[in-house]
This record gives structure tokens, C-alpha cells and sequence, in this order.
């Protein structure tokens, strides 16, 4: 029986190890190893889990399916920050981002990589393509470049692009989004502030540390604090999906009052060049900003007026159920990337784009956005098979799992209650970690083990759903060591080569994270 089991595992784990092996050794896209990855899944489903290959397809496709807030999400993104990229509302907002205390290094580290990483991601940016120039503009050499706008947005990865891996989460694990963010800003205090001390910490060991003491203890707590309050009074529930877009903003008025009260010049024009204010000229900070402001303002219409959101999320729930008794509803015009689609949209009657800046932009996107979509997808599809195998069609049409050793997930979790017993708490966090590395998502993190999170659970007697947030942050806190998104932050300051140094001194703060995460997941689930 034990041996069975473990043979079994093996064959569990085999595509994962396949896709590490093509990333690391082989050095295949990511794209491409997660595509091997899935045709091996179903090949290992088939052979030795007696799964039928219709049962493969249709639970494929309802990932496909669950896969939306993320997938569209990430294209439609991709679309705006190449769009607002094109007409020069990128170089107009990092103009402005380079004059914010250039004087106190510690508040502009805090600022530019955490306050306004946080923000930037929660609304579909990319900070690790937006920042690193303006960080070298300020002086700063390469590693830091690189590593500190990496650092800064994994502070809230959890409500990045408008917190799509927290709605995976509540679709997975079939929980409320309140609830859900009650478990996953238990752990955001700490792993903000730490975060902080981190960044400073490579900037310059423990002197700098020191140095940055109150600026990293204010922005850390005012980050995660926020997310807290608003997942945990009531009042604020509504705006949960703006929690990092919220909590990016708190932050940065929390240091600006700092600087105000140190008496240090907040806004300095000095450091501008001549080719800065030139852009300054061409176009007003909130014109740049408009893609964005329309943006909030719809998300806030609709989290806050409450018969549009009842309108757009239950009357529009459009159900799609490929899998028997087993509905995801897609809300289509409830989910942020619609509203991500529609600023984008909307903004260009203030832009006014001239046609080459915007047949740039749909170049540019055509071209960057369906690797990440098509890895975002995969993901999701390999994390619905492993859910789904074993199970047979019966002669009604309904799905039914025979034998649990049949099913890859089952199979997982019994290894692994066997092998850690008490202990597992202890393992899901650098599991989220391992999974987020290889997808460069906390959503296809999830999507991939939130199942065996909760059955393995269910055996030990855990809290599943803290369990899973746990791996959820570990999948969140792999962007530091994520080759391709420190790959696109060197590429940014013609720095291609350099991102492996920095991963070697990422590697270390991540551990540091995923420990105290994975300490935090054994003591919420003990006491």
C-alpha cells in the first residue's frame, strides 16, 4: 500500500518537476514548459489515474473558464499599460514619481517601491517595468533596480490587478470575499513590515536597517494595516477589491506626514531634467493619471452602490458549468478586467492618442500579452485535471470518484498528511513559494493546490482556509525570485544578465518571508 502510494506521488508531482527542469536546466518558456507540463498531466491522468480523456477536456475547460478574473484580467492590463505607455502617460506619471523626496532616501525607497508599487500593481500595472528607470534616473545602481520594485508590490500580491488571486481564492475554496479577507490580512501586517526591513536590507545590511527603522515600521504597518481595516470593519468591506490601491495611497500620506513632521522637503523639482519638463508640459499629471481615475471611480460605483453590484454580480452572474454540479460564474461585467477594458477605452477621449502612439500600443500588446495569458490558463487547466482525475461518467450524465487513489489530489494528500502529520502547516508556505516560481502567479498558485490544501486539511484537522492563504502568500512572495519578472525589470534599464545576481540576494529575504508566513499558518492553525 505504501509503496503504491509513493509510486503514485511520484507520478503526481512528475509534470511539476518536468516543468522545473525545462525552466531552470533547459531554459524553455515559461509558456512552453507549462504547455509540456499539461500534455504530460493528462497523458499521467489517462495511464495510471483511469481517467477518460472527455472528463479531461471538460474539466480543462471549466478552468479555462475559472481562469478569467486572472486571465483576462493580465490581457486586458497588458493592454492598458502598453496603451497608456504609447501616449506618454507612463513618462508623465514617473516624472512626477522622481520629485517625491529625492532628499530622504529612506522615505523615497518606501514610496517609490512599496507605497506606489502597491498601487501601481493592484490596478494592473507593472511595477518591475514601470520603476526601474525611474530608480536609475535617482541614482540608484542596477541590483537595486532590479531587486527593490520586485520587492515592493509582493507586500499586497494577494489584491494585485484589483485582487484576482483573492476572487480565485473565495472560487476555490467556496468561500465569501470578506472571509477571505479576514484570513489573508492576518498574516499582512507582518509580512508587509518585514518586507520593508528586507528592501532596506539589501540596500545597505543592517546599518541601513537601522537607519530606515521608522519609515520601514510606518509604511509596513500602514500597508498591511489598511488591507486589515477594510477587510475587517464593515463599513469598508465593499471596497475590498481596491484594498491595495486603498492601501498603497494610506501608505504614501503616512510617509508624507513623516517627512512633514522631520521638516524634509517633500516635493523636489531640482532633480527634473530638461528632458523631464518637457513632459511635464506636454500633459497634466491628472490627464496621465485619467486611465486609472476612471478606473477607481467604476470599481467604486460598483462595490458601493448596491444594486448595481447585485445587478452585475448575481443577476449577471453568467453561469458556465462543464463539469456536472459544478458552476463558475464567469461575470463578465462585474469582474475588474471588464472595467479595466472600459477606462482604457474611455480615457482616450482625454488622451486623445494620436494613430501611431496607438497602433504602438496594440503592437506592443499583441506581442507581450499572450505568453502570460496563455501560462495564466494552463495553470488553472492542470489545476482543474489534478482535481478531476479518476472520476468516471456515468450512464445519467453525472461524475463520480470510485476510488480516491484514483485521484492525483487525494493521492497528494495522503502522502503528505502521512509524511508531516501536524507539521504540514509548516510546509505550505515554501510550497506556495516552489508553486509560484514555476507559474509567476499567486492565482495559478492556487488554483493548482488549493484542493490538496483542503483535503489534506480535512484529514489533519486544519484550518483549510488558512492553510491555503498561506500558500497563497508563499505564491505572492515568488515574484522576488521570479527570472522572468526580475528579466523584465533589467530589461527596462539595459541590464539583461544582471537579474541572476539579484536573485541570489532575493532568495534569501523570500526564506526569511515564507518562514515567518509558515510559522504564522502552524500557530493560527494551533491556536
Amino acid at each position: 500500500m505504501i509503496g503504491t502510494l509513493l509510486l503514485k506521488t511520484f507520478l503526481v508531482i512528475l509534470p511539476i518537476i518536468v516543468i522545473v527542469v525545462l525552466l531552470v536546466k533547459v531554459k524553455v518558456a515559461t509558456h512552453y514548459s507549462a504547455l509540456i507540463g499539461l500534455g504530460l498531466t493528462v497523458v499521467i491522468a489517462y495511464l495510471f489515474f483511469s481517467t477518460p480523456l472527455s472528463v479531461s477536456v471538460r474539466a480543462g475547460a471549466q478552468g479555462v473558464f475559472l481562469s478569467f478574473p486572472i486571465s483576462l484580467m493580465v490581457l486586458f492590463s497588458l493592454m492598458q499599460i502598453n496603451y497608456m505607455e504609447a501616449a506618454g502617460a507612463l513618462d508623465r506619471i514617473s516624472v512626477f514619481l522622481k520629485t517625491l523626496s529625492p532628499g530622504n532616501r529612506e522615505a523615497q525607497i518606501m514610496i517609490m517601491n512599496l507605497s506606489a508599487g502597491t498601487s501601481l500593481v493592484s490596478v494592473g500595472a507593472t511595477p518591475v517595468s514601470v520603476l526601474p528607470p525611474i530608480m536609475r534616473s535617482l541614482g540608484y545602481e542596477n541590483r537595486l533596480c532590479i531587486a527593490l520594485p520586485a520587492l515592493g508590490f509582493d507586500a499586497l500580491c494577494t489584491f494585485s490587478m484589483m485582487a484576482a488571486p483573492l476572487i480565485t481564492y473565495c472560487d476555490l475554496t467556496g468561500t465569501g470575499l470578506v472571509e477571505a479577507a479576514k484570513v489573508f490580512t492576518a498574516y499582512l501586517p507582518a509580512v508587509s513590515t518585514i518586507l520593508c526591513f528586507g528592501m532596506f536590507y539589501m540596500v545597505g545590511g543592517f546599518a541601513m536597517m537601522k537607519k530606515g527603522f521608522v519609515p520601514a515600521l510606518l509604511t509596513g504597518l500602514s500597508v498591511g494595516g489598511t488591507a486589515y481595516t477594510i477587510a475587517h470593519v464593515e463599513f469598508f468591506n465593499s471596497a475590498i477589491i481596491l484594498s491595495g490601491v486603498i492601501a498603497g495611497i494610506v501608505s504614501i500620506f503616512v510617509m508624507l506626514a513623516y517627512l512633514k513632521l522631520r521638516g524634509s522637503v517633500i516635493i523636489d523639482r531640482s532633480v527634473l531634467t530638461e528632458k523631464d519638463r518637457e513632459i511635464e508640459k506636454g500633459m497634466s499629471l491628472a490627464k496621465a493619471f485619467s486611465p486609472w481615475i476612471i478606473l477607481i471611480a467604476a470599481l467604486l460605483i460598483v462595490a458601493f452602490v448596491h444594486p448595481v453590484d447585485q445587478f452585475l454580480r448575481v443577476k449577471m452572474a453568467m453561469p458556465v458549468s462543464m463539469i456536472p454540479n459544478v458552476v463558475t460564474n464567469v461575470r463578465l461585467f462585474w469582474n475588474a478586467y471588464f472595467w479595466v477594458f472600459l477606462s482604457t477605452f474611455l480615457s482616450m477621449f482625454i488622451l486623445r492618442p494620436k494613430k501611431g502612439q496607438f497602433g504602438k500600443a496594440m503592437a506592443n500588446w499583441m506581442r507581450r500579452a499572450p505568453k502570460p495569458v496563455i501560462t495564466t490558463i494552463v495553470f488553472y487547466v492542470i489545476g482543474y485535471l489534478l482535481n478531476y482525475s479518476g472520476y468516471q461518467v456515468m450512464e445519467d450524465g453525472s461524475w463520480m470518484l470510485q476510488d480516491t487513489m484514483q485521484n492525483m489530489v487525494s493521492v497528494l494528500s495522503d502522502s503528505s498528511a502521512l509524511a508531516f502529520g501536524s507539521l504540514y502547516p509548516l510546509i505550505v508556505a515554501p510550497l506556495g513559494l516552489f508553486g509560484g516560481f514555476i507559474t509567476s502567479s499567486e492565482a495559478s498558485t492556487l488554483a493548482m493546490f488549493s484542493k490538496y490544501n483542503i483535503l489534506t486539511s480535512e484529514q489533519l484537522g486544519l484550518n483549510a482556509l488558512v492553510v491555503t492563504a498561506a500558500t497563497g502568500i508563499g505564491g505572492g512572495l515568488a515574484s522576488v525570485i521570479s527570472p522572468a519578472k526580475l528579466q523584465n525589470a533589467s530589461a527596462t534599464i539595459d541590464a539583461v544578465g544582471e537579474e541572476n545576481d539579484v536573485i541570489k540576494e532575493t532568495f534569501k529575504i523570500s526564506c526569511v518571508l515564507v518562514a515567518v508566513v509558515a510559522v504564522m499558518c502552524w500557530w493560527f492553525c494551533k491556536f
